[in-house]
């Protein structure tokens, strides 16, 4: 099993925070995220773990760890860092954003997934939004789940988009390697031959990971939910980061 964290993001919309930093390295209550995603990957018998760099990338210094630098962060969006690291999507994978927050016993839960393809999803988001306006319910990314499966994922699924249950991506993924060789597989297709509007973006190069779960739905891939009960959280503003360190 590997562990592949995306870490490759500007993070903007933290300002001076993350200007001379990412986002991962950020402090919370005494311990970086990335150090908490590490022990926990580490702890539940993970130690192949790849990170996927962007701006910055002089300022990682974990040990035993693969780094994949992203030479073109500026140019796409996550699906384009995750893609930088199709070297290693060559066996049974897990990927988180390295932003978020999650407890030990989601992790658990993610791993004991069996499926092709899943992805992590809270059935109880709506509460997360609660006063979080620099980040508010409209931005969710979201999953729309009819009989066992996802149908829909993108940006705020409302009940006017279908049947079915409305869940939010954590985000995180689980793949096994049959899994993983059809997501880049599809992907690499993709390069060759789509051209223009991708789901919800203007192009693949701009593309996010939902575009592409979309992508592989449309295709007749299931993609599976995983409920997840406990603790997480991501973090993209100053507020998310206040949250954050009142609850870890």
């Amino acid at each position: 099993m590997r562990a592949i964290i995306l870490a490759a993001g500007s993070s903007t919309r933290l300002g001076e925070l993350t200007k001379t930093l990412p986002k991962g390295l950020l402090n919370i209550n005494g311990k970086m995220i990335l150090d908490r995603q590490i022990e926990l990957y580490r702890k539940n018998g993970i130690n192949d773990i790849v990170i996927v760099t962007g701006p910055h990338a002089d300022k990682f210094y974990f040990k035993d760890v693969t780094f994949v630098p992203d030479k073109n962060y500026k140019e796409h969006d996550v699906l384009g860092s995750l893609m930088a690291a199709r070297g290693f999507m060559n066996t049974e994978f897990i990927m988180s954003y390295s932003d978020i927050l999650f407890d030990d016993s989601i992790l658990k839960q993610m791993l004991n997934f069996k499926g092709l393809i899943g992805i992590s999803v809270d059935m109880n988001w709506k509460h997360s939004y609660e006063n979080r306006t620099e980040h508010p319910v409209t931005e969710a990314d979201n999953v729309l789940i009819n009989n066992g499966k996802i149908v829909l994922t993108k940006k705020y699924i409302s009940n006017s988009d279908g049947p079915g249950e409305i869940g939010e991506f954590t985000p995180m993924l689980r793949v096994s390697s049959e899994g993983a060789d059809i997501f880049v597989k599809t992907y690499e297709k993709l390069e060759k031959t789509h051209d223009g509007k991708f789901h919800e973006m203007p192009s693949l190069k701009k593309a996010v990971l939902t575009d592409m779960l979309q992508e592989l739905i449309d295709s007749g891939i299931t993609v599976t939910p995983i409920i997840i009960n406990g603790n997480w959280c991501e973090i993209d503003t100053p507020q998310d980061l206040e949250r954050a360190r009142k609850n870890y």
